[in-house]
């Protein structure tokens, strides 16, 4: 079956949080330590989307993939967290664990990159973290370049060294 890209709706955002869940423990369950991957649980996480999309609809975009009517992948953009008004940052592209290597991804980022064109941006950029080659490898083959910048970021214990990623959209 074919997956369809929609855009989120407030319906969707308990699943859109139990699958980021199951997306962090498989993506860097390889190199994160399994206790800071147990938290938050599949509801938490759920409500964290609920509250953020609370705050950020407005200047937000959040698209889903949706194979079957179930929600398999999301991604989430916004105004880039540096200030630049020429650039959009892709905050989130997250799918289900078996749902790699199907073309899902490549159709949110490419989705993702038509958006900010319609919004104006010149320039995406994203945050990946370091050790998670697949998507770094990923974002490099979409045209994707590594900025040089680095920031760390929890991920609940795990303090966690992220690599800054730009291109033109």
């Amino acid at each position: 079956m074919t997956v369809t890209l929609r855009p989120a709706t407030e319906a969707d955002l308990m699943a859109v949080g139990a699958l980021h869940q199951r997306s962090r423990v498989a993506a860097y369950g390889s190199f994160l330590p399994l206790e800071a991957l147990a938290e938050p649980t599949p509801e938490a996480m759920g409500r964290y989307w609920v509250e953020r999309w609370a705050w950020e609809r407005d200047d937000h975009r959040m698209t889903v993939a949706d194979r079957d009517g179930r929600v398999v992948g999301f991604s989430y953009l916004g105004p880039d967290d540096a200030g630049d008004p020429a650039t959009g940052l892709l905050n989130a592209i997250h799918l289900e664990p078996g749902e790699r290597g199907r073309g899902t991804g490549r159709a949110l980022m490419i989705d993702s990159l038509a958006a900010m064109r319609s919004r104006g941006w010149a320039h995406a950029a994203l945050w990946v973290l370091r050790d998670n080659a697949p998507a770094r490898h990923f974002y490099e083959r979409g045209g994707w370049s590594a900025t040089g910048e680095q920031r760390d970021e929890h991920i609940s214990t795990a303090l966690v060294p992220q690599l800054r990623y730009a291109r033109e959209v």
